[in-house]
């Protein structure tokens, strides 16, 4: 996952758990408050209610006019009762009339109760009162009951839950797309550099060009030191072999001139030494050159140095004929330097043309990011037990056949110096199937 969509995911995560948060508990304190307003409403109207209540001789009486329209309206949602301590209804308002709601309470002197209840899947809010009417002995215990339909509140808190959840989604939306203009925006110098690195793997540039804010001026700097270190390393190297095989060619040469005039047993015991020496020299010096290889910015076309290896040793093994299959797609590209691929191809193809009967086949192929080479041929192949012993460097399968025993050698310290392997196997041609990847 990048790194800007790590910080999108995170702010976005924590975003969404703020806003709903912020959503509940603004969506709480508007019911709370609503609420408080609904009972503050119905308290008074109570307080009216028992105001305007009378107590004579014959009991109770009430005005004949409501005190509320509501009140006077049959089934308008709030209801008005005074009930007797006995739990009677002793008055109701009008708007009771053919509606259902909520029975009434009866509670004692003084006493206060706000309940919430619910009818018919219908929910309602009752203020009740518990009173005496007069201080003597024969005072009247009422309870003055004040009850409404919540569905106006409901009505009211949902109108208002979906407006500031509407707000903050809007807004939560407009800070995401800022946030991700600001990022990008903020970011944009770790993608050029990742563009100039791209560039400098893909060998169109050497060095990172562009001038950074502060903050990465120092890993760019770094990463320019690093290639410049590794060029100039990697040349150093090459300079150092180049003279150490130069100046080693002479001695062995004057050697070997020297023998002229000796004896044969001298002569046989000079050269076997010398030749051993040239083995040595040439396996050191190669393992050296390919140890650690970078590959950065180099890209080599597999099929054209697969045809150029080909076309050389059937001229040196112009004493046969052979049947060449050749599989790579001619866009196929290794990344990496290119004599390390041609010490691979040269080695394993020359092998393939000294043993094989008449058929060789070539195949590479791209596997994510690995080349897959594989040649095969139908020679005599080789037991299990001799394939360890093959890539010691000077092992040879057959004293006879020309060379020093450290090809398949060599070929083992490329692949490892890139990270890779090497299987040798039985062919479905009869000998001998090689396998790279790199």
């Amino acid at each position: 996952m990048s790194l800007n969509h790590r910080i999108i995911l995170s702010a976005t995560l924590v975003l969404v758990i703020f806003i709903t948060l912020t959503a509940l508990a603004l969506e709480r304190a508007f019911s709370d408050s609503a609420e408080s307003a609904l009972q503050d409403k119905m308290t008074s109207q109570l307080f009216a209610l028992m105001a305007a209540a009378e107590v004579g001789d014959e009991g109770l009486i009430m005005p004949t006019d409501e005190l509320d329209a509501l009140l006077g309206l049959p089934s308008s949602g709030v209801y008005a009762f005074i009930t007797s301590n006995s739990g009677e209804i002793v008055w109701q308002s009008s708007s009771a009339l053919g509606a259902n709601p909520p029975p009434p309470v009866t509670l004692g002197r003084g006493e206060k109760r706000v309940l919430k209840t619910s009818v018919n899947n219908s929910g309602y809010l009752t203020l009740a009162y518990g009173v005496n009417w007069a201080p003597d002995a024969d005072a009247l215990a009422l309870t003055f009951n004040m009850s409404t339909d919540l569905k106006s509140l409901d009505k009211q808190i949902y109108r208002y839950r979906a407006t500031l959840w509407g707000w903050l989604l809007a807004m939560a939306l407009l800070l995401l797309i800022s946030q991700a203009l600001i990022l990008r925006w903020g970011l944009s110098p770790l993608r050029r550099v990742g563009d100039e690195l791209s560039q400098i793997e893909n060998g169109h540039k050497e060095t990172i060009e562009e001038e950074y804010p502060r903050e990465i001026i120092r890993l760019t700097d770094n990463i320019n030191i690093l290639l410049e270190h590794e060029r100039e390393h990697k040349a150093r190297y090459r300079n150092a072999l180049g003279d150490l095989a130069h100046s080693l060619k002479t001695p062995l040469a004057v050697l070997q001139s020297s023998l002229t005039g000796k004896d044969q047993a001298t002569v046989n015991a000079f050269e076997e030494q010398i030749k051993r020496m040239n083995t040595i020299v040439e396996y050191q010096l190669q393992r050296a050159a390919t140890a650690g290889s970078s590959g950065i910015g180099h890209y080599v076309e597999v099929e054209g140095a697969v045809t150029r290896l080909t076309d050389s040793l059937l001229k040196v093994y112009s004493d046969r004929q052979y049947i060449i299959e050749v599989n790579v797609d001619p866009s196929l590209m290794f990344k990496g330097d290119e004599g390390d691929l041609l010490e691979i191809l040269g080695n394993l193809l020359d092998n393939a043309f000294k043993w094989c009967r008449q058929r060789i086949e070539i195949n590479a192929v791209q596997q994510g990011k690995k080349l897959n080479l594989r040649i095969e041929d139908d020679g005599p192949g080789m037991k299990a037990e001799q394939v360890e012993q093959l890539l010691r460097r000077g092992v040879r399968a057959d004293e006879a056949m020309p060379g020093h025993g450290i090809g398949l050698s060599i070929v083992q310290n490329i692949v490892r110096a890139y990270r890779g392997s090497l299987e040798i196997e039985k062919s479905e041609l009869g000998g001998v199937s090689v396998t790279i990847v790199l």
